[in-house]
């Protein structure tokens, strides 16, 4: 039997045209549990507004009050949903993929050690203080970048992401940098919303019971549903508020982040819990409960505490440090000790190191017998006596080894 050559198949473009289906029906089932709270609150509003405020408030300035109320939490939650939802992802930046080059090297790396050299000394100019369990740099195999500090890979999306929290099904989005303000205030205006339909519900509630009215089906369901969501609320919102103060994510709440200096500490980004706040919230109190952007930082360099920073060297070229500026406070050279957070400006910093050179220059002066030695390329102020100069130099050299400095 002889098969014919002239009906060729390519099972390659039926695999592809297969997985595309596939992917399809994956991305579609997605959107279910948003298309389920959508439906709820469109029932809920029929069942609330239609229903609820016609039958059991007689009063017409109450009524306009409820419904004004009412209105404004749904317009907000609304509001918080629609950004939690829509808001792209914080993708990590190209300049942490690894090249080509340094990826074959690693590839062809005889063991561990010389893979971890790779990934140091490519990541010796990126903002990264966060490091494994066997201290080298976090590497995503499947992206094939270096991790910045607090970002993950997600396996539903299939990128890193910045600040990842956690992949919530019911906004079928990530929990990140970028929207989790947005989820803080969903989750608040959410719970908002359901305490205050079980609380208009409670008056038709006993009115069914003492039997002065019929009972309704869908207001009895409409006052055990917004209960029953309200009880979860309020774990979650709490649960969430806690992190927030603590500035912790889901993910460092179970996996605790490793540092380069000072080692695992789950509060190794905790600045304060005002400080913790605004890093998600702002320094601008009019939007702090406005679903708009105001969140400070990029995803990427995040504050951390002193003494994950006090083994850094002052003067290592490409030191991974995060840049300590937060809310209103602006790095003006003073060091401040209250939050745990060190700033100096690059004025002041610039002074420091003239200042450093300055020092060097005045240890080649050596007094002996009440006079002064003079080195090439020496220099002194006029009118000053040798020895005060000696003591001088020594006190502005001990003083500035006292103060911790932050490589430019």
């Amino acid at each position: 039997m002889s098969v014919g050559h002239g009906n060729s198949y390519d099972y390659r473009t039926v695999d592809t045209e297969r997985n595309e289906r596939c992917g399809c029906c994956v991305r579609t089932m997605k959107w279910f549990p948003v298309l389920f709270i959508v439906s709820v609150i469109g029932w809920s509003y029929y069942a609330f507004v239609i229903q609820l405020s016609f039958f059991t408030v007689t009063s017409v300035v109450q009524r306009i009050l409820f419904l004004l109320f009412y209105h404004a939490i749904l317009v907000m939650f609304l509001w918080s949903y629609y950004q939690t939802v829509f808001t792209e992802i914080g993708r990590v930046p190209s300049r942490f993929r690894i090249p080509r080059s340094e990826l074959d090297r690693m590839i062809r790396a005889t063991s561990e050690d010389e893979q971890k050299q790779i990934l140091e000394a490519f990541a010796k100019e990126l903002p990264v203080v966060t490091r494994t369990l066997n201290a080298s740099v976090r590497f995503c195999e499947k992206c094939r970048l270096v991790k910045p500090d607090r970002a993950h890979h997600c396996s539903v999306c299939g990128v890193c992401v910045l600040k990842l929290d956690h992949h919530c099904p019911w906004v079928n989005n990530c929990i990140n940098f970028t929207n989790y303000k947005y989820f803080i205030l969903f989750l608040g205006y959410a719970l908002l919303y359901c305490l205050y339909v079980a609380l208009t519900t409670v008056a038709y509630m006993e009115l069914i019971w003492t039997g002065k009215i019929d009972g309704r089906f869908h207001i009895l369901f409409l006052f055990f549903v917004s209960v029953m969501f309200a009880i979860s609320l309020v774990s979650l919102f709490g649960y969430h508020c806690y992190l927030v103060l603590l500035n912790r994510t889901t993910l460092e709440s179970f996996r605790t982040p490793i540092f380069r200096y000072g080692g695992p500490d789950k509060n190794g980004f905790s600045l304060g819990k005002m400080s913790n706040f605004q890093e998600v919230f702002g320094d601008d109190r009019r939007f702090w409960f406005v679903p708009v952007y105001t969140s400070l930082g990029d995803g990427m360099l995040f504050p951390t505490q002193s003494h994950h920073l006090a083994s850094n060297p002052s003067h290592e070229v490409g030191s991974p440090v995060a840049p300590l500026t937060a809310g209103n406070e602006h790095c003006n050279g003073v060091v401040e000790n209250g939050n745990g957070r060190i700033a100096v400006a690059p004025i002041a910093q610039t002074v420091v190191l003239e200042h450093l050179d300055e020092t060097k220059a005045g240890a080649g002066s050596v007094a002996t017998d009440g006079a002064v030695e003079h080195r090439p390329g020496q220099q002194h102020a006029a009118g000053m006596p040798p020895q005060a100069r000696v003591n001088g130099l020594q006190q502005q050299e001990s003083k500035e080894s006292s103060v911790p400095t932050r490589p430019l």
